[in-house]
């Protein structure tokens, strides 16, 4: 893709995008999202913390009151879903360790905050815990921000969903059974962004317009089976072209096709918030706050993304 042409995308996909923040990607999913997407600026600097208690117990902030946790009371999640928490306004760097030490998980992991700079929030709103590898499946998790919010969620068995897009592939790996589909994913110029995401979210159909993303009218309809990897439209989907083009050759506009014979339903229905789309073989590494890309930041730079380093 030339400089030019990643500029185009960069400036029209932020607009598509612009309402759909990281603290409400569930509604995202229902109502629309670009087939494709655009390139995000470099990854955040990542983040922090060896345990996953990150300090003492401090007096409540009256910041934190407005804390929201991606995890909702009693939700079972996948092995990949880390713990997101944004704030209504930006923490100012001289107040996030005091902000992050009222931030507790309570369960035995090794693991670390880290504040992530979400692609629609201003520096400062978003910090994301996630364990030094994936979480062990049954595990049982406390989240607490703060003196008045707190999640007890259980992460499920494990999902992780392999795409290569120069075979046309889709490995799916859950619990230790393995099995393979074709797809088709981004055509060249609009490639489906490289390295790990996560499940947000998902829905049954979610209608999607090319020109919200400078794409003229391609394309505006509802697509179905439709499982949310990025804020910025990137999707999992069934998509009538991989009917023909699945496991032979890459049409999309950035999202990874599924075709319309079960295949797409089939992976929409086993898949939940949290499981694993590894994406290998393609171009730019989705950033860290574009969605839930936390797994593409090494385990060092994560930890010194902590303000308790």
């Amino acid at each position: 893709m030339t400089s030019r042409a990643r500029n185009r995308r960069r400036g029209l996909a932020r607009a598509g995008a612009a309402g759909c923040a990281l603290v409400a990607l569930a509604g995202c999913a229902q109502t629309a999202g670009p087939d494709g997407d655009d390139r995000a600026e470099p990854p955040a600097r990542p983040g922090t913390t060896a345990s996953a208690t990150t300090g003492p117990t401090a007096a409540p902030l009256r910041r934190l009151s407005g804390a929201r946790i991606n995890i909702a009371e009693g939700q079972t999640v996948g092995v990949g879903m880390p713990i997101s928490v944004t704030f209504s306004h930006p923490v100012p760097s001289g107040q996030r360790a005091d902000a992050e030490r009222q931030l507790k998980v309570d369960t035995d992991v090794e693991g670390s905050w880290s504040w992530v700079k979400d692609r629609n929030l201003l520096d400062g709103q978003r910090i994301d815990f996630r364990p030094r590898t994936y979480w062990k499946p049954g595990t049982r998790v406390t989240v607490h921000a703060g003196s008045g919010t707190t999640r007890h969620f259980t992460v499920g068995r494990s999902l992780i969903a392999t795409v290569d897009v120069r075979t046309h592939t889709m490995r799916i790996v859950r619990d230790g059974a393995t099995r393979t589909v074709p797809i088709t994913a981004g055509a060249p110029g609009m490639d489906t962004w490289n390295g790990t995401m996560v499940v947000s979210d998902k829905a049954t159909k979610v209608f999607m317009d090319s020109q919200t993303v400078g794409y003229g009218d391609a394309y505006a309809g509802y697509y179905h089976y439709a499982v949310h990897l990025t804020a910025s439209g990137t999707y999992l989907h069934q998509n009538p072209k991989a009917d023909t083009f699945a496991g032979r050759a890459n049409v999309t506009h950035g999202c990874v096709g599924l075709a319309t014979d079960g295949t797409a339903k089939h992976f929409y229905e086993e898949v939940i918030p949290g499981d694993v789309v590894k994406v290998v073989g393609s171009k730019e590494t989705v950033a860290p706050g574009n969605g839930y890309g936390d797994w593409n930041v090494d385990w060092a730079r994560w930890r010194a993304g902590s303000a308790l380093t």
